[in-house]
């Protein structure tokens, strides 16, 4: 296990791609003789019946709890259940429960536009670039200056908001992450705009429906003020729990900018922490925590990536590649100081840190 410093170390280039002979080839041999790139269909078939149990669970409480301020509990537990959701859309994106293309889609678009109101295919094609080049400051959506930036160069050259709110912007973080729901679902209806996304008619139509159905159910079974109340708890708590389960994974560790473009099992480990922990981290994060085996397999099944993290993290030592796992606290913890660090130009503009 390595720790990261404040300031990441540059992530090594390797003469030795991803060819027949390359160092991933010998890994993901190694992973499918072990049979972890099987598909494990009892597994989705029981977590799809489970999530979907305490989904329709959720809206029965709801109806039943009726005009009262503990209409805001349920809200709380339907923002657990919606993230829930989103993680099982994710599994279905990376084609980890179906092999094939269409069932894919049309899982994943009944199961986000339909059923949590996040837009698949503008998730997807976001979430195909991240893999693509993780940390990358160009090229990846994950670490384009917003209203955060990621690193100095960012802070630098940032303006109007994210100027303002870099300086301070490691306090910030988590208060910022309960906009994080209402941002997913503004994202996903902007990006019907795009051409590139595929059937965005299909998209529209869901992602409005289950807009629609979701507000008239609040003003229908609450009066206004408690139905305002259970939308922002409810959308601040999902996007809470959903920056929490994504925020672990590669804030804090090194970023690459230009032509940096190390071979692709260094490009994938270098640039992302798995978090330690049991069953309830497993659950609680979607099996996430394990992504670095994740990024290197997108397609792996969730069940399957803790048994390739001890094949993964021996093939890393073997070839003397670092991989970095903590526990979930100090993830945040990393995360939070690499904020505070890259916000350092924005607080002291007369200095000139060198870039991160």
């Amino acid at each position: 296990m390595t720790t990261p410093a404040l300031i990441p170390e540059p992530i090594p280039r390797s003469p030795r791609r991803g060819g027949a002979d390359g160092d991933y080839a010998r890994l993901l041999h190694r992973i499918s003789d072990a049979g972890l790139m099987n598909r494990r269909p009892i597994y989705y078939a029981v977590r799809f019946t489970l999530v979907g149990i305490a989904f329709v669970a959720g809206w029965a409480a709801f109806i039943l709890v009726g005009d009262s301020w503990w209409t805001l509990v349920v809200a709380a537990c339907m923002a657990v259940t919606f993230a829930q959701v989103a993680l099982l859309m994710h599994d279905v994106a990376h084609r980890q429960v179906f092999r094939l293309r269409r069932p894919t889609e049309l899982m994943g678009r009944l199961v986000g536009n339909a059923g949590i109101g996040l837009a698949y295919g503008w998730w997807q094609d976001k979430h195909t670039r991240h893999h693509a080049n993780p940390n990358h400051e160009e090229l990846d959506p994950d670490v384009s200056p917003d209203i955060l930036v990621w690193s100095q160069r960012q802070a630098r050259a940032s303006r109007g908001p994210a100027r303002l709110i870099g300086r301070a912007q490691a306090f910030l973080f988590f208060p910022l992450l309960m906009l994080e729901g209402l941002n997913l679902h503004v994202a996903g209806v902007r990006a019907l705009k795009n051409r590139s996304i595929k059937h965005r008619r299909s998209e529209g139509v869901l992602l409005f429906a289950h807009f629609a159905a979701y507000l008239a159910a609040l003003f229908a079974f609450l009066p206004a003020d408690k139905a305002f109340a259970f939308l922002a708890v409810h959308q601040a708590l999902f996007g809470l729990y959903m920056g929490c389960i994504f925020a672990p994974n590669h804030k804090g560790m090194p970023t690459l900018t230009g032509n940096d473009r190390p071979d692709y099992l260094r490009r994938q480990v270098l640039t992302s922490r798995n978090v330690r922990g049991g069953a309830l981290t497993d659950l609680a994060l979607g099996g996430l925590n394990y992504q670095i085996e994740h990024h290197l397999f997108p397609s792996m099944p969730t069940p399957n990536l803790r048994h390739a993290r001890v094949i993964v993290r021996d093939y890393c030592a073997e070839i003397a590649v670092p991989y970095h796992e903590t526990g979930l606290i100090s993830s945040y913890s990393e995360a939070l100081k690499h904020l505070h660090h890259v916000g350092a130009p924005l607080r002291t503009p007369d200095r000139h840190p060198d870039a991160s």
